[in-house]
Order: structure tokens, then sequence, then C-alpha cells
């Protein structure tokens, strides 16, 4: 059984209606959201199918991948991706006092200038949520969730279990979470193409937003 929703039910985002978790959208749009990365085999290989379908993204980092891989993430940029921060090393909310949580986020402000933060497992508490302007120095910080989860980090799922549960779930305004890491490459690197080919069809553009 998933621990997991792959597709964001309407009574969590009026729970947390101060996240975001999708985007107004009058015409066919998606938002592809990427997270764990720089990873340097599944990041290349996001940004080269991204390039083929002129798709634009946000790639949520980890510090310490941006640290160790940091011409992968100047290509995310060069490129012309959104990126946000999703702590220096992986950490859950739930199980991480506040302080070393919210200096993790600073930690990793310094590898990734941005005002988008998405917490690991989207896990956060209240007073960690209320902190994260100050932990990243923007006034403008959002945290920003999902709509739609392909589930490409589960090893229980086959590639096409990942390719449905997108296909079936996304909507115009959907944010949907991939994963650009080892534990999610050998379904991300089928359930991509095959999500990019099956939307592009439908008349669907995949952009980054405006204020983002």
């Amino acid at each position: 059984m998933k621990k997991y929703f792959v597709k964001t039910p309407w009574w969590l985002k009026k729970m947390f209606s101060g996240y975001t978790w999708s985007l107004p959208a009058k015409e066919k749009i998606i938002y592809l959201t990427f997270d764990d990365g720089p990873h340097p085999h599944a990041t290349p290989f996001v940004l080269d199918e991204l390039k083929r379908y002129q798709a634009k993204a946000i790639f949520f980092c980890i510090g310490k991948n941006v640290k160790a891989y940091p011409d992968i993430y100047q290509r995310i940029l060069a490129e012309g991706h959104a990126v946000g921060n999703h702590t220096q090393n992986h950490m859950n909310g739930w199980k991480t006092k506040d302080e070393i949580y919210l200096n993790d986020i600073r930690e990793a402000s310094q590898y990734i200038d941005s005002h988008l933060f998405r917490p690991p497992y989207g896990r956060i508490t209240k007073f960690q949520a209320s902190n994260i302007k100050a932990a990243m120095r923007k006034e403008n910080a959002k945290i920003i969730m999902w709509d739609v989860v392909s589930g490409d980090f589960d090893d229980t799922l086959l590639p096409q279990d990942c390719l449905e549960n997108v296909i079936l779930n996304t909507m115009k305004g959907s944010i949907v979470v991939f994963h650009d890491s080892e534990k999610a490459f050998p379904r991300l690197k089928y359930c991509l193409p095959e999500t990019l080919k099956f939307f592009e069809r439908k008349g669907f553009a995949f952009e980054k937003p405006a204020e983002f």
C-alpha cells in the first residue's frame, strides 16, 4: 500500500493553503519539477529530454549535490530552468529539530540562489514554514508542493506504473514531481520521455511560471 498520495487531495491543499500546490492556467500548461539533484547521470538525461521538447522545469536541488556537481547546476540555469532550495542534506522536517532544519536550509541557500523552497518528503512543521523567509534570506520565499507525484522514487512500481500515475492525474496547471536521483533513474528514464511525448501530442506545453 502506498504511503503517499499520487494526486494531492483537495482537503490537504485546503489545510495548507499557504503552500503552492498547483497554479491557475487558462491554457494547457503543465509545470514539471525535479527533486534531489543535481545527479551526474540523471540530471543531464533530464536536461536532454527537456531540450528535445523545448520544455522548461523547476529543479529543487540539494545543496550538497550542487556543491558536488556545480557544472551540472550551471547547465540547469544556462538552459533557462528555474531552481529551488531542497535543503542542504535532504532533511525530514518532522524528524529534525527546528534550529537544525532551518540552518540546513540556510546552508543550502549559499549554493542555490532562489526564493523557492520544497521540503523533502513534503514534511515541514508550522514553525519551520513560518521561518522560511528568514532561513533563505528571501522576503518573497514560497513553499512549493505538488499536485501529482509520479512515484518514480518508489522501487515497488514499474516504470509503466509511474507513467500511468502522471497521465491519469495531470491536468492544466498541475505541478508534477519527478526525481533526478540514482534511486528514481530506472523509472524516470522511461517515464519522462513518454510523459513529454504524450502531453505534447495532447497540445500541452511545459513551462516554468513567469514569477519563478
